[in-house]
């Protein structure tokens, strides 16, 4: 359960400057995703721990070998209070989590939407006040549509994560909602544009996570919804000019 019970726990870019004081303990839902799996190669390297919640003990391997420590929870059979004593301590929550391309409608839900709700959840019963969520593009554009039979899992796929964007607007966490275009596994350019609303586009997973990693260190990023694509602007500036106030 990636981009797109028991606990076992068996080229770098240059982010934004840090505005945290020591290592950070972030945990990541969707943790086998690419984007995690990116992230938290990107946090150990720098010396941050990264946990990547997986449902797969399979993929634990994977994790580690990315630097991450991998911890088994499957959140669509999970309650918060489980999920909260794996958040005690934890500096971030980011749910990269997705039921994947050929999950289909009732898994677009479970994982995206209530995926996102049951973090959220667990952040508050744990203390975990910030929250950065991997969103999607062109999420708007169901809030009042009604899914086609062509279209119908894509549709229910988005309203899943705009209605997950909006249980997190009514939290007091502070949250971030990154909404990234279409993803590519190309290597990161290092190079996006950021903003409020941008014009459709793609961007490498590499530079989603380069992104990700810039706006947990910025605290400025509470409470902003950003959409991300490729572009030329180096990822450091970019964070930068979209956290400023105004």
């Amino acid at each position: 359960m990636g981009d797109a019970g028991g606990l076992i726990r068996p080229r770098r870019q240059s982010p934004a400057p840090r505005r945290n004081v020591g290592a950070m303990r972030i945990v990541i839902a969707g943790g086998h995703g690419k984007i995690a799996l990116l992230l938290g190669r990107l946090l150990a390297e720098r010396g941050d721990t990264a946990v990547g919640l997986i449902r797969d003990p399979g993929q634990s391997a994977d994790l580690t070998a990315a630097g991450l420590e991998p911890v088994v929870l499957d959140l669509e059979g999970a309650d918060a209070e489980t999920v909260a004593k794996v958040l005690v301590g934890a500096d971030a929550a980011v749910f990269a989590a997705g039921a994947g391309p050929n999950s289909g409608a009732a898994r677009k839900d479970t994982v995206d939407r209530a995926g996102s709700v049951l973090l959220a959840d667990a952040c508050e019963q744990a203390g975990v006040g910030r929250f950065v969520q991997i969103s999607a593009m062109g999420v708007e554009s169901v809030r009042d549509v009604e899914a086609s039979a062509d279209d119908e899992v894509f549709t229910v796929y988005l309203r899943a994560k705009l209605q997950a964007e909006d249980d997190l607007r009514r939290r007091s966490l502070a949250w971030t909602v990154l909404r990234p275009g279409g993803l590519t596994d190309d290597p990161a350019a290092d190079r996006v544009t950021l903003a409020p609303s941008v014009e459709p586009g793609r961007v490498p997973r590499a530079d989603v996570a380069a992104v990700t990693l810039a706006l947990l260190d910025d605290p400025r990023s509470a409470g902003l919804v950003l959409e991300l694509v490729g572009g030329d602007v180096p990822v450091a500036e970019a964070v930068a000019a979209a956290v400023q106030p105004g």
